[in-house]
């Protein structure tokens, strides 16, 4: 059953990075990476089984900010797509600073208070490990595959030929966020055998989503003609 509502999550990010490029333009896009960053921060706590191996949430969320840069990178050029990754990093250090400040107020007494306050520091006492995995992460992968954009684009400059440059800067950038994020997060917090799972699986789903994604670098370019930036 985490397999079909996988392909769901699939489908549904791919549309709404599509609706946010239609209905608002460059700033939709701009919208998204903050919107996908801190959601697959958010989701990666949860580890899942996906297709029999052991895998963290967040993985589609997060790979969109990949098709995101791509799509900058390829109708606005890199400067643009730089900002993007910049945006989500300050978005990041937002949610981090904001999240951890607001676990030190007291709740109130009673067991609705109580519960939702141990929910949210279930989940939000783990973001600075995480954060500082993932802006680490982050930072390295999204320069890497901006920078690997342009370079196979120099080489594959026709438009034909985006799906050379797509999928080779992403599953590159993707291998290197998927290594720097899990050994930082979850060293010595997961044993050994399930880590490399976690590479392992992780990596696996981000280059499938990575693959998936083409069409809609395809897609984008041609609705520009329609969207006002």
């Amino acid at each position: 059953m985490n397999e079909i509502w996988w392909l769901v999550m699939l489908i549904a990010n791919f549309a709404m990075v599509t609706a946010a490029y239609r209905f608002f333009g460059k700033i939709g896009l701009f919208v998204w990476v903050p919107v996908s960053t801190i959601l697959a921060n958010i989701q990666v706590v949860q580890t899942v089984e996906l297709f029999g191996m052991a895998a963290t949430l967040g993985n589609i969320v997060y790979a969109t900010s990949f098709l995101v840069t791509d799509i900058l990178s390829e109708i606005y050029g890199k400067e643009e797509a730089k900002k993007a990754v910049w945006i989500g990093f300050f978005s990041l250090i937002a949610m981090t600073l904001i999240m951890n400040l607001a676990l030190l107020f007291a709740p109130l007494a009673d067991e609705f208070s109580q519960t939702t306050s141990q929910s949210l520091s279930h989940i939000f006492s783990l973001m600075p490990r995480i954060a500082a995995a993932s802006l680490i992460a982050y930072l390295v992968s999204q320069q890497h595959d901006i920078w690997a954009y342009h370079f196979w684009r120099k080489r594959f400059p026709a438009q034909k030929h985006i799906w050379i440059r797509n999928n080779l800067s992403t599953i590159v950038s993707q291998l290197i966020d998927s290594v720097i994020f899990t050994l930082i997060a979850f060293l010595g917090v997961l044993d050994t055998a399930v880590l490399i799972e976690v590479i392992l699986s992780t990596y696996v789903l981000k280059f499938i989503v990575a693959a998936a994604d083409t069409p809609f670098v395809y897609l984008a370019v041609r609705i520009k003609s329609m969207v006002k930036d």
